[in-house]
């Protein structure tokens, strides 16, 4: 092996995209010491989005006080460009599921506020340009929190003002736009998004992604009832209907405001990502790329960072191999074009052992140690 490139997503809750390069690149050069190893830091616009472009953009972390999506004041940054002109905000920084323990996860008070905070930051900066990833939050609230930050209110039948968290959707009736943040007509908005999921349904945001932010199965049902009714008012106070359109559902439905309120520009995460990175160039003649995160399922096929990985790899024509904490659906990740999936978990463990960091990185290094043995015994 002459070149392998490992361009990986965050391993959620355990360790970052550098992390994951880094481990299994020293797996790599335990059985290819002449290797090149090509490590690079990506996300599909959930967590990691801030780490990945900070450098890309050659611009400067801002810190400011938001809200958790429990309403908790927080500290939580964003990257302001060079120029000043141009703010990366990403949702998971202020709203992230990483941010909330498990027990305390409840989409239906969860609120995207902090994110609507971070945005009025940067607009007030003077930027313009928003590039906003919508990946990794914590709550269903149809990013109804985001807009509430940004003067927008949402009332009821009796013309009462309603508050936070996806309890609301199933109950807004109208929308008072009169106290909006002037400036936000100015501003340009491109929205990264890491799933490409419909606002509701089956396949929407509450069935597919609320249980692991803590709803149970009556939440879930409450909460895309809820999506449908702001769906349903969007349509009939704005003329836009969203009830179908690919990535509404991203960030329990933050992808649908975005394109409601801001005219946005929805875009596929990770594309965007390797598009800024030059990761085509970065790519060239490599033998082998190296992906994953934290669980390989069929969601991982739905826009995910390996599945977009995977594409532009599928171009020139480059294997690719996925390394997961935990892998599902292997026949249909090998049917979209993976070469093989592999879990780093080396036998039976709890969760929290699973998700200690010192723990996954051992494994993820001994892991891929054991993959380049056996392509190096079959290419002697």
């Amino acid at each position: 092996m002459k070149k392998i490139v490992i361009a990986s997503d965050s391993f959620k809750g355990s360790v970052s995209s550098a992390d994951v390069a880094q481990s299994a690149r020293e797996g790599i050069l335990r059985v290819f010491p002449e290797c090149e190893v090509i490590c690079l830091t990506v996300s599909d616009g959930g967590e990691g989005l801030y780490e990945t472009l900070l450098q890309q953009l050659k611009g400067k972390q801002i810190i400011c006080s938001a809200h958790n999506s429990q309403m908790e004041t927080i500290n939580a940054g964003y990257i302001l460009s060079e120029d000043g002109k141009t703010a990366v905000i990403e949702t998971a920084a202020a709203n992230g599921l990483a941010l909330i323990p498990k027990e305390k996860r409840n989409p239906m008070e969860a609120t995207t506020f902090g994110t609507g905070e971070l945005i009025k930051n940067a607009i007030r900066r003077g930027c313009r340009n928003i590039l906003l990833g919508i990946g990794g939050s914590a709550t269903n609230d149809a990013g109804t929190g985001m807009l509430q930050a940004l003067g927008i209110r949402f009332r009821d039948e009796n013309g009462t003002i309603l508050g936070y968290g996806g309890k609301i959707l199933t109950r807004i009736a109208s929308i008072d736009e009169s106290g909006v943040l002037p400036e936000l007509k100015d501003c340009r908005f491109t929205i990264i998004c890491d799933v490409n999921s419909p606002l509701f349904g089956p396949n929407g945001a509450a069935y597919v992604y609320a249980p692991q932010k803590g709803a149970d199965r009556e939440q879930v049902r409450f909460l895309d009832k809820g999506l449908r009714n702001f769906s349903h008012i969007i349509k009939q106070e704005k003329g836009i209907n969203i009830s179908k359109v690919s990535g509404a559902g991203a960030a329990g439905g933050m992808g649908a405001a975005c394109l409601a309120f801001f005219h946005a520009q929805l875009k596929p995460g990770i594309e965007t990502v390797l598009e800024i990175i030059g990761f085509d160039k970065l790519i060239v003649e490599a033998d082998l790329i190296i992906t994953g995160e934290g669980k390989l399922d069929r969601q991982t096929i739905m826009g995910k960072t390996a599945s977009g990985i995977l594409a532009a790899a599928r171009k020139h024509h480059i294997p690719v191999i996925a390394l997961g904490g935990c892998v599902e659906n292997t026949k249909e990740l090998i049917d979209a074009g993976f070469l093989a999936t592999f879990s780093i978990l080396p036998y039976p463990v709890t969760l929290e052992q699973a998700m200690q960091k010192d723990f996954t990185l051992c494994n993820i290094a001994n892991t891929t140690e054991q993959i380049m043995r056996i392509i190096k015994n079959q290419t002697q």
